[in-house]
């Protein structure tokens, strides 16, 4: 059975750091865009960052824009989200996902496969 598996989150002040992980149990993601969302208590999913594990290519949504970076590696068959320049609004469980189309993770906000999150708390 295909598992995401999120990893790194904690308690962090504003303008500090965390990077979170996620394991994927299977190559097959070798060929599919992944992504972070979160979702803030009280609020609804939201889009975060998406990557193409074939190229690279990322995309980012406004609000983490130039704070926080999306990368992979094929080896280790890991994704990560390196979060910087941390602010209480980012306060969420931050949730791992896969799906064949780049374009549903970032637009649909979306996916076929899902991690069981991993919360981030920034206190300020």
């Amino acid at each position: 059975q295909v598992q995401l598996v999120e990893s790194g989150g904690g308690l962090v002040q504003a303008g500090g750091s965390l990077r979170l992980s996620c394991a994927a149990s299977e190559r097959t993601f070798s060929t599919y865009a992944m992504g972070w969302f979160r979702q803030a208590p009280g609020k609804e999913r939201e889009f975060v960052a998406a990557i193409m594990w074939s190229n690279g290519m990322s995309s980012y949504a406004d609000s983490v824009k130039g704070r926080f970076t999306i990368s992979r590696d094929n080896v280790k068959n890991t994704m990560y989200l390196q979060m910087n320049s941390l602010k209480p609004e980012d306060t969420a469980v931050y949730y791992c996902a896969a799906d064949r189309r780049l374009g549903r993770i970032v637009v649909v906000n979306d996916a076929d496969y899902w991690g069981k999150g991993t919360l981030v708390t920034v206190s300020s």
